[in-house]
């Protein structure tokens, strides 16, 4: 075993607090069911259809059925052995669809596709070739696209990445998070590693270009030693970009799966710290380059070209090459951003499939964003893709700067941050700390906590 890098336990503790992962802003917890408006939501959708159609719009499709529940899972799933749901669901998301055609008035162009879950291949090759096929006949598509998708290893057949490359995806996303047999039970996601093996030779000899990887460490009864074998036998295999997240433990948000075990079985703070940190040495010694938060990518692959290039964008699907300004999602729970604006479809899949029967879109919340938010927002994206950011008129004109630099000082003073005349970095030794630094920006958090704990540890 490698020497471990060395934890600084004193700014573990004073970190770990609970806090957003911004993937937005701002954050979920601060939309609103009550005072959000679906028909202006709809009509700054259409403003920014008009405006970035040439350039091209990105779209997240949620599947969320799943054969076997995974308890340190935080996505929006529905547990079944049923088959007979797909098609329904297929027919419901085409309907959504098509209203968002209604609206667009010209055919839409496509830059981007992730089919999210859930999970996807739980759905029929068959089924998701017609499906698909029929949705590929409504937009045209720009040259380049990303087009994606996540694949269960003991699950996605060759038929389905023959059928899905077939249409044009060629990204395939497996989730493997630990190959140790004990964590695997206690998350309910017994998978062999010759499967992970057979998943990733199929999707390269079928032709697939890109191939990720999720591993997840502070799971439960997850050791030092687990992390090093699992990069380890997983970095022989070279996927073109490996994602290593951080366990949310949220049981009283997920708590059908998350209860299955106590907080007493996770490893504590400063050796969750310490597994990050020491994953990450493994993953750069492999020849990966750190992308942001938790992601890393061969050299060669576009997401590092896009960080050297200061091109590398975020949004709901994670990291990408893709800036569009328009995302639509479709299918249940899934989010929408105009950039302007954020919405949610209904979580309960009965209450997506009424409102598509009424002829509504199936909105069940969302945010306008304020001109605060959205300067807000440019620094946190540039924070969280590039751990700097540089500072432009609307930085001291829109924002309480003066506010900022105060909750910024802590930081800096820790040196985990560097303020500068010209902007902010994030230091070396502060990149562990990117989601604190964000949370010193977040005028909402700071103007009023959640009533209930929503967000996950930042440590």
């Amino acid at each position: 075993m490698l020497n471990h890098v060395k934890v600084n336990k004193k700014l573990t503790r004073k970190y770990n607090v609970a806090g957003p992962r911004y993937t937005s802003y701002p954050t979920v917890p601060y939309w609103s069911e009550d005072i959000f408006s679906s028909s202006e939501y709809i009509q700054r959708l259409k403003n920014q259809f008009e405006s970035s159609n040439k350039k091209g719009n990105a779209v997240y499709m949620h599947l969320p059925f799943c054969e076997s529940l995974c308890t340190f899972c935080g996505c929006n799933k529905r547990i079944t052995k049923n088959h007979s749901v797909e098609m329904p669901y297929l027919n419901a998301m085409m309907k959504e669809w098509k209203m968002y055609l209604d609206i667009f008035g010209e055919k839409p162009k496509i830059n981007a596709l992730h089919l999210g879950g859930g999970t996807p291949t739980f759905f029929s090759p068959s089924n998701l070739k017609n499906f698909l096929s029929d949705w590929f006949n409504t937009v045209d598509i720009s040259e380049n696209p990303e087009f994606s998708f996540e694949g269960h290893p003991n699950n996605t057949t060759k038929d389905h990445l023959q059928v899905l490359f077939d249409i044009g995806f060629r990204r395939v996303s497996y989730g493997v998070q630990d190959l140790d047999l004990t964590v695997q039970t206690a998350i309910n996601r017994i998978q062999p590693f010759k499967n992970v093996v057979d998943a990733i030779e199929n999707a390269r000899n079928i032709g697939y270009t890109s191939v990720n990887v999720d591993l997840v460490y502070g799971l439960p009864f997850q050791k030092l030693e687990h992390v090093e074998e699992t990069i380890s036998k997983i970095s022989e295999l070279k996927p073109d970009r490996i994602a290593f997240y951080s366990y949310a433990h949220v049981p009283w948000i997920k708590g059908n799966g998350q209860r299955k075990f106590s907080e007493e079985d996770l490893p504590e703070p400063g050796v969750k710290r310490e597994m990050y940190e020491y994953g990450k040495q493994l993953l750069l010694e492999n020849g990966y380059v750190e992308i942001g938060m938790d992601h890393f990518a061969l050299p060669e692959d576009e997401l590092a070209i896009a960080l050297n290039n200061k091109t590398l964008f975020r949004n709901f699907m994670g990291y990408t090459v893709n800036k569009s300004k328009n995302m639509i999602g479709l299918g249940v729970s899934s989010i929408s951003d105009c950039w302007t604006g954020f919405a949610q479809n209904e979580k309960s899949i009965e209450k997506y499939y009424k409102k598509l029967e009424n002829n509504e879109f199936p909105l069940m919340r969302g945010h306008l964003l304020s001109s605060e938010d959205l300067t807000i927002r440019k620094i946190i994206l540039d924070i969280m893709c590039h751990f700097n950011h540089d500072w432009v008129e609307e930085d001291f004109v829109t924002i309480q700067f003066s506010l900022m630099l105060n909750r910024l000082k802590p930081l800096a003073d820790d040196n985990l941050i560097k303020i500068t005349e010209m902007g902010i970095k994030v230091t070396e030794k502060g990149r562990p700390f990117v989601r604190n630094v964000c949370m010193a920006f977040d005028l909402r958090l700071l103007r009023k906590q959640p009533k209930v704990s929503l967000f996950s540890s930042t440590i």
